[in-house]
């Protein structure tokens, strides 16, 4: 795919946190373009930045130092609501612990995100029941969270990650509460809207067996970005 305007961009971005009177620098100088139809793994330990790198990727936090940019927009320069509307539009989440309201149905949280897109109401549920067809959940539609395992409520919530057809998925530690079996049910259905609908995926992990999926490997330590190298794809799971 031809590499065009990247969908995230960091130019020297720091990120720095105030504990009592002492100054943490979370970020130091990253510098990272993420392009359309890519798929990247973002692996190193705890306490390496990975979260706040994602936080930033995610146009869920700013920078301290440095720029970031959203299709081309400088994050900064866009009201609250700008941002809002523009990241809703084009980025999708998937979290570790699923985040997905347990008083609504599987339909109902993948439809959520939608509602504030303005999407109709039978666009919504068409939209909804054609993604967790996709995920294999097409006969637990109506089904509460407290009646689906860890695995099948983690597909509700990639299906609700690309409830507004983002260009970009960011998983953070998608399979970090999964059994390994699990978990590779997972990233193969990561892969496949990857592969098969050429949507930009970003998982964040400290698992090598779940980077192995991902074409290009970013490692992070201390706040800064130590190897960065692409690879083929595998899409292996080694038993």
């Amino acid at each position: 795919m031809e590499k065009t305007t990247p969908i995230i961009k960091l130019e020297n971005v720091w990120k720095t946190y105030k504990l009592d009177k002492v100054e943490v620098s979370a970020l130091r100088g990253v510098s990272l373009e993420i392009f359309p139809g890519s798929f990247i793994s973002i692996m190193g330990p705890s306490g390496a930045g990975k979260s706040t790198l994602l936080n930033i990727i995610g146009c869920l936090d700013l920078p301290s130092e440095g720029k970031l940019f959203l299709k081309g927009k400088d994050v900064v320069q866009l009201s609250e609501n700008e941002l809002s509307l523009l990241r809703g539009k084009t980025i999708g989440f998937v979290f570790q612990e699923f985040n997905i309201l347990p008083n609504l149905t599987a339909l109902e949280n993948v439809t959520l995100p939608m509602v504030f897109q303005g999407v109709s109401e039978k666009e919504r549920k068409e939209r909804a029941k054609e993604l967790l067809e996709k995920v294999d959940l097409g006969e637990r539609i109506n089904h509460l969270p407290t009646e689906l395992s860890g695995g099948e409520r983690q597909r509700v919530a990639i299906a609700r990650a690309f409830a507004n057809d983002p260009e970009l998925v960011i998983a953070d530690e998608p399979t970090g509460n999964l059994d390994s079996k699990t978990g590779k049910k997972i990233m193969e259905i990561l892969t496949n809207f990857h592969k098969k609908e050429g949507k930009t995926i970003l998982v964040v992990t400290h698992d090598p067996l779940i980077a192995n999926y991902s074409e290009e490997i970013i490692n992070i330590l201390d706040g800064q970005i130590v190897k960065n190298h692409q690879r083929a794809a595998q899409y292996l799971w080694q038993k």
